[in-house]
């Protein structure tokens, strides 16, 4: 597969249920074969999209010393600000050349999981950076509901099986800002070939070039979406729970042609993760003589505590 195919979630939520089929089919095979969709007919508003872009810019305009103070020691990075070069790929020393911002789940009728969760930021200087971040938190966690219906109905199991572990899961929105670029790069790109932890990531601003996905053939190829789309991978939490069935496809963000070097670039992905005790044992109908099973049993929590320490955001 050289493209990244384009489905439409206003199938799926339509009445026909041609339509919906279709849906299904196409999105699971999509994420059979490279783990990767350009996808329509979202919840994001086009003035949504505008507000968060405006605030996120703001956010990243401001001066060093302002930003810091939203950096929280001890807790990951899970929330508020991370410094420019903090984060590296698995297996790689060098820093990603990128800073970024994490909203995280807003609680509803769970005292003792809300207690478990680092607490949002709020950002002093912008009053309206925190109600708009939630707003596109809210309306990216309801497309991905929708999109994992779809993937549990592609998988035999029923139309609702995520939503007991998506409700109040650990999910993240990360607004991240590439900088301009003001020197050779010594072995380092935006951000370095890697798997995603979570169950499905969904991505805004993939629509200049940048983002690269491999393919089975170990090739590099551009992943583009209109300006109506957004990008949809799986991670690796559900490709281990579908026992390798549904692809987590290696992608990265690689540096501009040196005369663009002088811009930005942001991107705002929402990783969809589930709460922590979720079993991510291998799905028994993704388990077949040709298909042995291929991961030991772990819980989300587990695994996403193990992919940090990897991660270097933690430590071990």
């Amino acid at each position: 597969m050289n493209k990244i195919p384009s489905v439409d979630l206003r199938e799926f939520l339509s009445d026909d249920p041609e339509k919906k089929n279709k849906f299904i089919r196409e999105l699971g095979d999509a994420y059979e074969q490279i783990g990767f969709v350009a996808l329509k007919g979202h919840f994001l508003s086009d003035t949504l999209v505008d507000s968060l872009y405006s605030e996120i810019k703001n956010f990243f305009s401001l001066p060093e010393e302002v930003k810091k103070k939203y950096e929280i020691p001890g807790i990951g990075g899970q929330r508020g600000y991370t410094s420019f070069g903090k984060e590296h790929a698995k297996g790689r020393k060098e820093g990603d050349l990128k800073e970024f911002w994490h909203f995280g789940q807003y609680v509803e009728d769970d005292p003792e999981l809300e207690a478990a969760y680092p607490p949002n930021v709020i950002v002093d200087e912008l009053p309206r950076f925190n109600e708009v971040g939630k707003e596109t938190y809210k309306m990216l966690e309801k497309t991905a509901k929708y999109v994992l219906r779809a993937l549990a109905l592609h998988l035999s199991l029923d139309e609702n099986y995520f939503d007991q572990w998506i409700k109040n899961g650990n999910s993240i929105l990360r607004p991240i800002h590439y900088p301009p670029i003001t020197s050779e790069p010594k072995n380092a790109i935006r951000a370095a070939a890697h798997g995603d932890i979570n169950l499905i990531t969904l991505l805004m601003g993939a629509q200049g070039k940048g983002l690269q996905v491999q393919n089975h053939n170990g090739e590099w190829i551009d992943a583009i979406a209109a300006p109506d789309e957004l990008m949809i991978n799986v991670g690796d939490m559900l490709s281990r729970h579908t026992n390798n069935k549904l692809k987590s496809t290696i992608h990265q963000v690689v540096n501009p042609p040196r005369e663009l070097w002088g811009t930005s670039r942001y991107s705002i992905p929402f990783f969809m993760h589930p709460v922590s005790d979720m079993p991510l044992n291998c799905l028994e109908n993704c388990i077949d003589e040709e298909h042995p099973k291929l991961y030991e049993d772990t819980t989300a929590g587990e695994f996403l505590n193990e992919r940090l320490i990897e991660l270097g955001l933690i430590k071990a």
